[in-house]
């Protein structure tokens, strides 16, 4: 682990017209896209023009929902939506169809966040079984286990489970060669290795433990560019105190804590990861102004945040070797 953060230097605010802008992508032009909490897919041109004064903002749909991650195809956008499901929106005419509803019978709830590879296939995340988005907290507090990672098959109409126990999985990321994916579990405070080809296809392994905090989304630029995750807050010993606790006190907190009041760390964070699950970049700002960074995306030279609990997102230095790319390469891609 690295011992050392480097100091992660804001240097704008953009309000973006809506409240949550909870995940950002960069396209290839290098505009970035968030879903907001009214259900509009936004899309952001010139945050990273110290020049222009305010980025232009377009909507480019809305989900009827809630959207949270996103991912960016050839001809239009995967959206996670946790009312919802997994969505296709098509960012030409604006119009959303539902991709998956359902899986293994129930309601696709609290649908978290989607990559699709090369052949075609989708593999998506379910945070909780238990608690809805309005409730998340609830599953940090019982620590349930009830996370998911699914895959739809080019074709289907309705994913299939190969991961169950995750404690709030969350953000997904491809290596560079889709040997496996990165996953990450936010109520673990780390990442994990889930291998989809070689002799361990099929299996799950640590990535990167014990993480400084609890990871949220996760993006990549490319396949030569490392894979960066949002840290939605620092690690806190009550918390993982009471995760070592019996069943029954876990829920008891949990109860409590969606009837608390709850304000985010002052604590901003963001990390950067290499295939071999090796820390590359550490950026790090206490008592910051902008709270609960659950995503960051590298366009223009700048480093991107999103957060589930602000009105808008925040634009820092970014290291020089994490702007090589304008956005995620995503040649090979079919649509869907």
């Amino acid at each position: 682990m690295e011992q050392h953060p480097a100091r992660l230097v804001p240097r704008r605010y953009v309000a973006v017209g809506g409240r949550g802008p909870e995940d950002v992508v960069a396209d290839a032009r290098g505009r970035v896209l968030t879903g907001v909490a009214d259900g509009r897919i936004l899309r952001l041109d010139g945050l990273a023009e110290p020049d222009r004064p305010a980025p232009r903002v377009e909507v480019l749909a809305d989900t009827g929902g809630r959207p949270l991650g996103l991912e960016l195809l050839d001809d239009a956008l995967l959206v996670c939506d946790a009312e919802r499901g997994l969505l296709r929106a098509d960012l030409t005419d604006g119009t959303v169809r539902v991709l998956a509803g359902t899986v293994a019978g129930e309601r696709l709830r609290f649908c978290s966040n989607a990559v699709a590879l090369s052949d075609g296939s989708v593999y998506l995340t379910v945070s909780s079984r238990v608690y809805g988005l309005d409730r998340w907290i609830g599953d940090i507090a019982e620590h349930t286990g009830t996370g998911r990672l699914l895959r739809l098959a080019p074709g289907a109409a309705e994913p299939e489970v190969l991961l169950e126990g995750l404690q709030f999985a969350n953000g997904l990321a491809p290596s560079g060669d889709e040997s496996f994916l990165v996953v990450a579990e936010t109520g673990a405070c780390r990442l994990i290795r889930y291998w989809l080809t070689g002799p361990r296809a099929g299996r799950a392994e640590p990535f990167a433990a014990p993480l400084p905090g609890m990871p949220d989304n996760l993006w990549r630029a490319g396949p030569a560019g490392p894979v960066w995750v949002a840290l939605a807050s620092p690690r806190r010993s009550p918390l993982e105190l009471l995760h070592r606790s019996p069943a029954p006190v876990r829920r008891a907190a949990a109860r409590l804590a969606v009837r608390a009041p709850f304000r985010p760390s002052g604590t901003t964070a963001v990390l950067a990861v290499d295939d071999t699950g090796r820390i590359v970049h550490h950026l790090t700002r206490r008592h910051a102004g902008f709270r609960m960074v659950t995503s960051v995306c590298a366009t223009g030279g700048r480093l991107v945040l999103g957060s589930l609990w602000e009105p808008g997102v925040a634009v820092c230095e970014a290291p020089e070797t994490a702007c090589s790319r304008p956005g995620r390469d995503a040649g090979g891609k079919k649509s869907l």
